[in-house]
């Protein structure tokens, strides 16, 4: 990896400024920066003034976007009328309510929509409002939602499951429910009595506001000296909030305007250039701004944007876990030294998880972090291990105040933010100035083998696996065997290709202009016609209809991993 030595880089990292940041954090607060709005706007302004003042070349850009902002809401259940929140992409209600009998759909997975008929009711839901449950209830039928939420604090959620704004083709993705959430006791009151067998109606009212409008999107870019066409490396966080927002985005955006400032110092020593993306309709669009730059600027990114470090949430009180922090395959080893030297813990090394901003892997462009610190699973203020799951994970998400209006400046730590941030500055300081790009696609081709001999027994015979396992195999030794004396920008060039040709295949269905939809995926998702295919019986009609997509998949495969073989044959081959 090498570049900035040790000694510059400790020097760097120890003048991170947390009196800077929270000077910053101290405007932020000032607004509530609903997406589209005057206030955002405002706020918007103010970041292009700081990165001005840092030397940056800054645009400010207007772009439309499909926007959901949620209005009042309530629900009528008999005589009670327990607190709620309407959801982003919820359906208003009808003029004088929705009104249903209430049906219980468990966590809203699959299995749970089979074994009831909601058709027509409103379906009442345990955990936070998420678009999974949302797309499934829509589909069943549904035409309310009532979440109940893990605790006493209730959530604002984006519900669609639609990756940014919608085609006409994707808008019958849209929810099609009238969703709301209530607190736990509400919900676990209203829960015991349809369990026990009462009909129990309930009406919902929700005044939900979604239409297009022009949103911002801040662009600050920073070459290296005399090569304004060099490969960059694009930082980005949203700064669109739920209410005031200060850590969810404001600390992630003090740790942007911080690591732009000082990494600026450090510009002789660039290899490549430095590109802050600030979007809009993270909270409301879901990640609306970073798919419009992804589908408008397509073909530079395509070319140019080595790696994507995305920031959330930087900062916090109480998130002190930094082990469950996200990063592709290629990019774990850049990853771990940042958090080992930085933060003193040890990367766990789980996958990217389809969320936040990460709207290029269908360009191809290799990505580290969403969120960094994390509260500890035993915390008794755990508000998100229902959304993220438990199995290896050491962290509990983000605090209890997140989405709610206590998202304030008290809940923001100073030497956690002082932490966070030199992690993001010292992962930064490597990709910019490390002579080679810090990509370990052996870590990523084993990974891949893995994932296709686990499928070759069960494909067998009617599918053989074993060239593409081969294939995955003779790239992984390919990467470790890029010698010393080769020339640094044909590397830089072969690793990008690489990159290319491989990350759509490990995080998206294939498509490389299509956003996949904003739900869980499974690793190397574009093998997924040939899990089906395993999984379905032998010697039956449906096995042999998903054969014909598993044979697809294996030729998009085949071909991505040519492709990526040719890149690094041509580093790797006797001169």
């Amino acid at each position: 990896m090498s570049g900035i030595d040790g000694t510059s880089l400790a020097a760097l990292t120890a003048s991170v400024d947390v009196a800077t940041m929270f000077r910053h954090l101290e405007e932020f607060a000032k607004r509530i920066k609903l997406s589209g709005t005057a206030e955002e706007y405002e706020s918007f302004r103010y970041l292009r003034g700081v990165l001005d003042g840092y030397g940056y070349r800054t645009e400010l850009l207007r772009h439309e976007a499909y926007i959901s902002l949620p209005g009042r809401a309530r629900i009528l259940i008999g005589n009670e009328q327990p607190d709620c929140i309407t959801h982003s992409f919820s359906r208003p209600s009808p003029q004088g309510g929705l009104t249903a009998p209430v049906i219980y759909a468990g966590a809203g997975r699959a299995e749970d929509f089979a074994a009831i008929d909601a058709r027509g009711r409103i379906v009442l839901l345990e955990g936070i409002a998420n678009p999974g449950a949302s797309l499934r209830a829509s589909r069943a039928g549904a035409v309310g939602q009532v979440h109940i939420s893990p605790h006493e604090h209730i959530h604002e959620m984006c519900i669609s499951s639609v990756w940014g704004s919608p085609s006409e083709a994707a808008r019958e993705d849209l929810p099609t429910t009238t969703v709301i959430s209530v607190r736990r006791d509400a919900g676990e009151a209203l829960k015991a009595r349809v369990l026990a067998g009462e009909t129990v109606e309930a009406t919902l009212h929700a005044e939900v506001d979604t239409a297009w409008r022009e949103t911002p999107l801040l662009v600050a870019e920073l070459m290296p000296e005399s090569v304004p066409d060099a490969p960059f490396v694009m930082f980005s966080g949203h700064h669109d909030t739920w209410y005031f927002g200060v850590m969810d985005n404001g600390g992630a955006n003090a740790t942007m305007l911080e690591a732009a400032r000082l990494l600026a110092r450090e510009r002789a020593g660039w290899r490549r250039g430095l590109r802050l993306c600030f979007w809009s309709g993270h909270s409301h669009g879901r990640y609306s701004g970073s798919a419009w730059y992804a589908d408008t600027r397509w073909e530079e990114l395509a070319a140019r944007c080595a790696v994507h470090v995305n920031v959330d949430s930087t900062g916090a009180r109480g998130n002190t876990v930094l082990t469950d922090a996200l990063c592709s395959a290629e990019l774990a080893g850049c990853a771990a030294e940042a958090i080992r030297i930085e933060g003193g813990q040890e990367l766990a090394g789980l996958r990217m998880s389809r969320a936040g901003d990460q709207s290029f892997w269908g360009v191809g462009v290799p990505s580290m972090f969403m969120a960094m610190g994390e509260q500890p699973v035993a915390a008794a203020d755990n508000v998100m291990a229902g959304v993220l799951g438990g199995g290896q994970r050491r962290g509990a998400g983000l605090g209890w105040w997140w989405h709610t209006p206590e998202d304030t400046l008290d809940k923001m730590d100073r030497e956690l933010l002082l932490r966070d941030t030199r992690i993001y500055v010292h992962a930064l300081a490597r990709l910019l100035t490390a002579p080679r790009l810090p990509l370990d696609y052996a870590r990523s081709a084993a990974a891949l083998a893995a994932e296709i001999e686990k499928l070759e027994p069960g494909a067998r015979p009617a599918l053989d696996l074993s060239a593409l396992r081969e294939r995955a195999q003779r790239l992984g030794r390919l990467a470790e065997a890029i010698p010393p004396s080769a020339d640094d920008e044909a590397v830089n060039r072969a690793l990008m290709a690489v990159s290319r040709a491989l990350v759509p295949m490990d995080y998206t269905a294939g498509d490389r202009f299509v956003h996949d939809p904003a739900l869980p995926q499974n690793p190397w998702p574009v093998l997924d016609p040939v899990r089906q295919m395993v999984a379905s019986e032998a010697g039956g009609d449906e096995r042999r209809f998903r054969l014909v997509a598993a044979r697809r998949a294996c030729n998009r495969l085949g071909h991505a991993l040519a492709t990526a073989l040719a890149a690094l044959e041509a580093v790797t081959r006797p001169a």
